[in-house]
């Protein structure tokens, strides 16, 4: 085993620790099935689909099904938390339906830009390392956790809270986050889609106001489903807030903004007018005037 494939595994294994403890964290207070706690298997399920969807995966050598497998983690543990949970309220029901389109919006997205395209670069090293490419499988696992662990947590809960001021607020911050990140994905393939414009960077419509105004809508609608969790959270429950935190630091510190900035910057660096649209545009919040 090499160096790589080495600190691959040990990735793999904290991603299952760091797994376990939110799994037990958000549990208190939870559904149960059978005396197991209902979060808890739900962690434990997005895990077992990724691993098993891995297995194909690595001998086909594909990592096609990859975005779409982790999407429809997203749909069917949250379908299952609520048919396992019982006494689901309103507030739960809605937070579900948010987390299902939302995830069925960006699977679908995702798995047709990789049909288009045929293939995601980031994988080619990946592939044939038996580690690396199982570590990338269950790093999607934890993320889906990590990202969804406050709505699947409020969905679980035995508190139950009608639908108050933070319900619509949340709500109101949720739609605002989902309709920019929605417009922004779409703006950006039209504008792949013309052949006028291939080798050209995307600056007009909300990317005029921000870089990347996909990752801002995405950070945004996850504040509103935090908002919205919020009065159910109760003991341990509250570890579930890294959920947002964890979101925001993923897409500006980690595999969203830098490695874009990068790929753009050695495309067009140097461009006059790629200097002056990242000199006179946000990275991230959009320039309201």
């Amino acid at each position: 085993m090499n160096e790589k494939s080495r600190k691959a595994l040990i990735s793999t294994v904290i991603a299952v620790v760091v797994a376990v403890l939110i799994a037990v964290a958000g549990s208190q207070g939870g559904a149960r099935i059978g005396g197991f706690p209902v979060f808890a298997l739900g962690v434990a399920i997005a895990f077992v689909i990724q691993w098993l969807v891995f297995i194909p995966s690595y001998k086909a050598q594909t990592e096609k099904f990859y975005d779409l497998t982790g999407a429809l983690t997203y749909i069917s543990i949250t379908v299952f938390l609520v048919l396992a949970s019982p006494g689901i309220d309103a507030r739960g029901m809605l937070l579900a339906a948010m987390v299902v389109l939302w995830a069925a919006r960006l699977g679908s997205f995702l798995f047709l830009r990789i049909s288009k395209h045929g293939k995601d670069d980031r994988f080619d090293e990946l592939k044939p390392d038996f580690f690396r490419f199982l570590n990338t499988w269950t790093i999607q696992g934890l993320w889906v956790v990590l990202t969804a662990a406050l709505a699947w947590v409020a969905i679980t809960s035995d508190r139950k809270v009608g639908l108050d001021a933070f319900f619509w607020v949340g709500l109101l911050v949720w739609a605002v986050g989902i309709s920019i990140e929605t417009v922004a994905d779409l703006q950006k393939n039209r504008f792949k889609d013309d052949t006028a414009n291939k080798g050209r960077f995307i600056s007009t419509g909300l990317w005029s106001k921000s870089r990347h105004p996909n990752y801002f809508g995405e950070i945004t609608l996850w504040v509103g489903v935090a908002i919205i969790a919020l009065p159910v959270l109760q003991g341990w429950q509250w570890a579930a807030l890294i959920s947002p935190v964890f979101v925001a630091l993923l897409l500006t510190k980690g595999s969203g903004v830098p490695p874009l900035e990068k790929k753009a910057d050695k495309k067009w660096g140097g461009q006059p007018d790629y200097e002056a649209y990242k000199k006179n545009t946000p990275v991230l919040v959009p320039r309201l005037k």
